[in-house]
């Protein structure tokens, strides 16, 4: 074999080294992303779900499983439990859940939750939909949407989970 059939050789050998590398680089990234399209299309499920809801009277206490009314955490923990997410009943419990989030990484799905006026407690909780909104239910408007920029809800707000 001369100098240059073992130079092709090298070259094509090295080459089908870095294909093979490039490639397994790729296919490992796949699942990432994988995993992370169910958990979006979750997210849009829940709240496509929960907007059905719009309108829907608020009242506190109100039992779980029940659509002809809600507060804030019987409605986070029936529109999700719909997708198969268990919440606990009420709000700070619910705060205990899944991954803490900053305020400038929210994704649609993730649950928002605010202070009491009275206190520093969580005493709502909704679910962020996009475009600095979120679906949650409260006094007389019901099952809204409303701006996480409204003066009360930025005023309030105290930290966010990802439960998907």
């Amino acid at each position: 074999m001369n100098m240059t059939s073992r130079m092709i050789r090298k070259i094509a050998s090295l080459g089908l080294c870095v294909a093979i590398a490039v490639s397994g680089t790729l296919l490992s990234s796949a699942p990432k992303a994988a995993a992370a399209a169910p958990n979006s299309v979750k997210a849009d499920k829940i709240i496509t779900f929960g907007k059905k809801y719009l309108g829907v009277k608020y009242r506190l206490g109100a039992p779980s499983g029940s659509t002809q009314m809600f507060d804030c955490s019987s409605f986070m923990q029936y529109i999700f439990g719909k997708y198969g997410v268990k919440l606990p009943r009420v709000s700070s419990a619910q705060a205990t859940k899944g991954k803490t989030v900053a305020k400038s990484e929210l994704k649609k799905g993730d649950l928002v939750f605010f202070e009491s006026s009275n206190s520093s407690k969580i005493g709502h909780v909704a679910v962020y939909i996009g475009n600095n909104n979120i679906l949650h239910t409260y006094g007389k408007p019901g099952v809204t949407i409303t701006s996480l920029s409204a003066a009360y809800w930025k005023s309030h707000y105290k930290t966010a989970k990802r439960v998907l």
